[in-house]
């Protein structure tokens, strides 16, 4: 899947959970905002290299984090086939980072794995 696509599928699912979304914001791929919460995300498709292109979004996320506030949440977006690399981040860095790890599925299903060790929520859970 590519890039794309990936955001494509997450843009529409973030807007039929009530998000205002907009595209290529300063250099960040997606920023949602909704009830004066706050969503900065990189997205990637599927690449030759999974693990250092998604070691280049965190970077490209982290660098955004000047810009976080109360209420911003930061969005790793990831096609299924680059789930494993966005989760090589343990759990606790991205709970204390406040990054949740989206995954998008070939369908567009969206799973959401938040910055805590229980099992991942889907599709409606971050809405």
């Amino acid at each position: 899947m590519r890039e794309l696509e990936v955001v494509s599928h997450f843009v529409r699912w973030l807007e039929e959970e009530g998000w205002s979304c907009r595209q290529e914001v300063d250099g960040c791929d997606i920023v949602a905002e909704r009830g004066g919460a706050i969503l900065y995300a990189e997205a990637k498709g599927d690449t030759k290299a999974p693990g250092l292109d998604v070691d280049t979004l965190y970077g490209q996320l982290l660098r955004r984090s000047s810009s976080v506030r109360e209420g911003t949440t930061l969005g790793v977006v990831v096609p299924l086939s680059a789930r494993d690399k966005a989760l090589r981040v343990s759990a606790e860095i991205r709970s204390r980072l406040e990054i949740v790890v989206f995954v998008v599925a070939e369908d567009g299903s969206i799973e959401e794995v938040g910055g805590s060790d229980p099992p991942p929520r889907t599709q409606a859970a971050f809405g």
